[in-house]
């Protein structure tokens, strides 16, 4: 029986019953001594025997039944057995075309790609005259372009896993926190309240473009982002003095498509100073920050930092008034990408799995514009302007542009960010 041989195999259960620390082939060993019985069995009987694999295992019925038809035919232990190849599913032409669909929609990771698919391919294809799907589009057929859209997230990580390449220098830290006046009255807030979950909250940080080394004047980038629809809006600075941090939130707050009535930062002494809180007064905003060292009290601003900034600037070093132009000219145009065309996904609170454990529960991908017009914060001008914009970006040639800059980007800062790093060849 069962229980003899999950003995036999000098495994343990739990109290439940549950035989879920077995090794995959303790198990097959299990149903190779179940399985001779399982045949010769009434149907009654067989559904007694799926029944403890199910509990006892911890298969379904329907893999418990797989296992113990291939242990009755199998000779030999499940580990000599050689298992014959998996037919390829993607053709060569669907996984070239991933590849240019991946870059042109801005390199996202298979769960946003997923549900972006069909509309980065209808895009493409009212742009194809300019040359959108580039070499492969004579490898772009109907039969392609429906393995693309029966491609799960996982399948789209697997297949680009080797065309992702990391070439870039670490990025470093250069928040420092400063005990001031400003500390003791600006408020803390770990988590954002019920009464702040609309459009107005954004989070804000800063990101070091030093390269290797923190010495010297480099440039930043601002990052602001609201946690609410996902809208991000980035804009590089000289150096991180607090005029420049306040006129870049000035003009970061014009081109948000709502109102912002709420900064909420980390204690860098950039955001904690005299004209960034003159500016927020004036506005009428109100402005929270991070508790110290804690940076996950921030976490919506330090995705993006990630995701946005460290992704499409990399971790060069720029510090002269070129770079700072091309940062800026680079941003507009990932921002645009970003919030019209690529989903994300939002926490939106716990489930229970078949196992006991607690895990987040996300909803649907949506792009940033979509959330922003389901909020109906927009007026109908607005609205209609978004939706005609939407229409007309050509997003091939937006990533063609966004590509060109970078490349600018690598060659002026790739050799003198190399050349400052302190390890050893």
């Amino acid at each position: 029986m069962l229980a003899k041989s999950l003995v036999t195999a000098g495994h343990c259960c739990c109290a439940g019953g549950m035989g879920y620390g077995l090794t995959l082939s303790a198990r097959r060993e299990i149903t190779k001594k179940e399985a001779a019985e399982y045949f010769r069995a009434s149907k009654k009987g067989r559904g007694e025997i799926l029944d403890r694999l199910v509990t006892e295992v911890g298969w379904s019925r329907a893999n418990a039944r797989r296992q113990l038809h291939n242990a009755l035919i199998r000779r030999g232990p499940a580990c000599v057995v050689k298992r014959k190849p998996r037919p390829r599913s993607y053709s060569y032409d669907t996984v070239l075309v991933l590849q240019r669909v991946w870059v042109i929609a801005g390199q996202p990771c298979g769960k946003y790609l997923a549900p972006a698919m069909a509309a980065t391919l209808a895009n493409m294809g009212s742009h194809v005259g300019t040359g959108s799907f580039g070499p492969a589009r004579i490898r772009y057929s109907p039969g392609v372009r429906e393995q693309l859209l029966a491609m799960s997230a996982a399948t789209i990580d697997r297949l680009l896993a080797p065309y992702k390449l990391k070439l870039y220098p670490d990025g470093k830290s250069t928040t420092r926190s400063r005990k001031n006046r400003h500390t003791e009255q600006i408020p803390i807030m770990t988590r954002i309240p019920v009464i702040d979950r609309q459009p107005g909250l954004v989070a804000i940080d800063t990101v070091a473009h030093c390269g290797n080394t923190a010495k010297g004047q480099y440039a930043f980038t601002l990052t602001v982002t609201d946690p609410f629809t996902g809208w991000t809006v980035n804009l590089a600075i000289k150096n991180k003095a607090s005029k420049w941090v306040a006129q870049a939130l000035a003009e970061i707050q014009q081109q948000f498509p709502y109102p912002i009535d709420h900064l909420h930062s980390d204690n860098g002494s950039e955001f904690l100073n005299d004209p960034v809180a003159d500016w927020a007064d004036s506005q009428n905003i109100r402005m929270t920050r991070s508790r110290p060292h804690h940076s996950n009290d921030n976490p919506f601003v330090e995705q993006k930092n990630g995701d946005i900034v460290r992704r499409s600037a990399f971790n060069y070093r720029y510090d002269t008034d070129a770079e700072l132009a091309l940062l800026n000219e680079l941003w507009p145009l990932v921002n645009l990408r970003k919030n019209l065309f690529l989903p994300t996904k939002k926490a939106i609170g716990y489930r229970l799995t078949r196992t006991g454990k607690h895990v987040r529960d996300y909803d649907a991908p949506r792009t940033p514009a979509d959330r922003v017009k389901d909020t109906g914060i927009m007026l109908p001008p607005e609205r209609a302007a978004l939706e005609e914009l939407y229409r007309t970006v050509d997003l091939a040639a937006l990533t063609r542009r966004i590509v060109d800059i970078q490349d600018q980007l690598i060659r002026l800062a790739a050799a003198k960010t190399h050349s400052q790093s302190t390890r050893v060849a």
